[in-house]
């Protein structure tokens, strides 16, 4: 029997509401955006990522014949409605910020226009995908923030929630400054730099831990890093230096020593004065070991004298921020604006799109969320049309390209709003026309939903 397709990935209600739409012959246009209601303590930006992953999804959702055997043995579907999901395809329009803009709360960041049964059928994906590849590239920004420029590797691959979110953080922390990653498949799908040195079992296998050194030495005669906490991370590094000199006269170099245990601060600066002293003041410190940006940043401001940071599980699971609310929510049908209007939980009506006002040097100071075609002048709009009639506009930009656009942006992006601790938040405000339509929504739809409700207006 055949394998389900990617098209089950769908929540059921999904699935039963599409039914419903169909048999209902609700199944006009309609718009959904997707947007980041808060943000997790201390922060106060985000960084997009996941959308081309989105958009391979959309290209691509297909509901096999193994999907629909699987959905007929639910008992809850219709025949003719399942014969409909067989010649289904995303025929719709897709509007985005690229991949590595930075965003703030409340901002929609993709708007999915098409059928109705099509754009509700995609929620589910486009949600996990969006919310795991920003979640990380999030938190990946702010490690290379707290790095002020130094090497940053992505040592998570182990620790992270399975093999997918391994790869999605390679992808996403690479985009978001990380100089390489130790995950080798996600080197070759993505065209990631690799990195690696050695582990404690290496060490350990041989008779001595300079022969471990001197043995890795000869494999890799330009590209060692040696490992030197194993036993004592002092004595090691003087064998490490030991060995080091001993590339050298055959015309080798120690590339790094990696530190991995203890108190880095403390550590580095005698690995440091050690290899100094020995004349190899060329060898880089690395140091790993349970960091993240408030490790790194904390290293950095003390003045640690460590070249490299290896990060891993606190990043891989964005361990302070672990999830997000993010929600794709219907703000038009059949060309007509609609919104929510639950306690907390209110949106905004109508496809919208975001403009950013800058100074003179390129900084942003200030986003406004308007309604699509609203005349705005002075301001860049973010929201870019990337696929129509289910298909790409254009080729999705390099990698390398995304990851360009991010530093030039976050680089712009005023110190206040990256704080690791308490930031400033970042000034997003709503349209006079939106608010205005906002308004006359919430009053139509309380005087029809709510019987004698009193029309209060927008509440967001």
């Amino acid at each position: 029997m055949d394998a389900p397709s990617g098209g089950l990935f769908t929540d059921l209600y999904e699935l039963t509401m599409a039914q419903a739409y169909w048999q209902s012959g609700q199944t006009a246009p309609a718009t959904f955006s997707l947007f980041f209601r808060r943000y997790p303590p201390d922060r106060a930006y985000f960084v997009f990522a996941g959308l081309a992953a989105v958009l391979d999804f959309l290209e691509g959702v297909r509901y096999t014949p193994a999907d629909l055997d699987y959905l007929r043995s639910l008992g809850r579907f219709d025949a003719g409605f399942l014969a409909y999901l067989a010649g289904l395809r995303f025929t719709g329009t897709v509007r985005a910020f690229a991949e590595g803009d930075v965003f703030f709360a409340n901002e929609p960041v993709v708007e999915v226009t098409g059928p109705v049964v099509e754009a509700q059928l995609v929620e589910t994906f486009i949600v996990n995908q969006v919310n795991l590849h920003t979640i990380l590239a999030t938190k990946a920004s702010r490690v290379v923030h707290a790095a002020a420029g130094r090497q940053v590797v992505d040592f998570a691959a182990r620790r992270t929630h399975g093999v997918e979110a391994a790869n999605a953080l390679a992808r996403a922390a690479y985009l978001a400054g990380f100089d390489a990653r130790s995950n080798t498949l996600a080197g070759a799908l993505y065209g990631i730099p690799a990195s690696g040195t050695m582990a404690h079992s290496f060490v350990m296998s041989f008779a001595s831990e300079i022969d471990a050194f001197r043995h890795y030495a000869r494999s890799f005669p330009d590209a060692s890093t040696f490992l030197v906490d194993t036993y004592d991370t002092v004595e090691g590094t003087r064998k490490a230096a030991v060995v080091g000199l001993e590339m050298r006269d055959r015309g080798h170099r120690l590339q790094a020593i990696r530190l991995d245990s203890g108190d880095l601060l403390d550590l580095a600066r005698k690995a440091r004065a050690i290899l100094d002293e020995a004349g190899l003041a060329d060898v880089r410190i690395f140091a790993s070991g349970g960091l993240d940006e408030f490790e790194v940043d904390a290293l950095v401001r003390a003045g640690a004298p460590i070249d490299g940071f290896g990060v891993g599980t606190k990043v891989g699971v964005s361990a302070d921020a672990p999830w997000t609310d993010c929600a794709y929510k219907l703000v038009a049908y059949a060309g007509r604006p609609v919104l929510k209007l639950s306690a907390k939980k209110q949106t905004l009506p109508g496809p919208k799109q975001v403009h950013r006002f800058r100074r003179a040097d390129g900084a942003p100071i200030r986003d406004v969320i308007d309604c699509v075609g609203e005349a705005i002048e002075g301001g860049e709009p973010l929201l870019v049309e990337v696929m129509r009639d289910g298909r790409r506009v254009q080729p999705d930009p390099s990698l390398g390209a995304s990851r360009q656009r991010f530093r030039e942006g976050f680089a712009r992006l005023p110190d206040r709003h990256k704080a690791f601790r308490s930031p400033e938040p970042y000034d997003v405000e709503i349209s006079s026309a939106l608010r205005d339509l906002q308004r006359r929504v919430s009053d139509e739809t309380r005087a029809r939903e709510v019987p004698g409700g009193e029309a209060t207006g927008p509440r967001r």
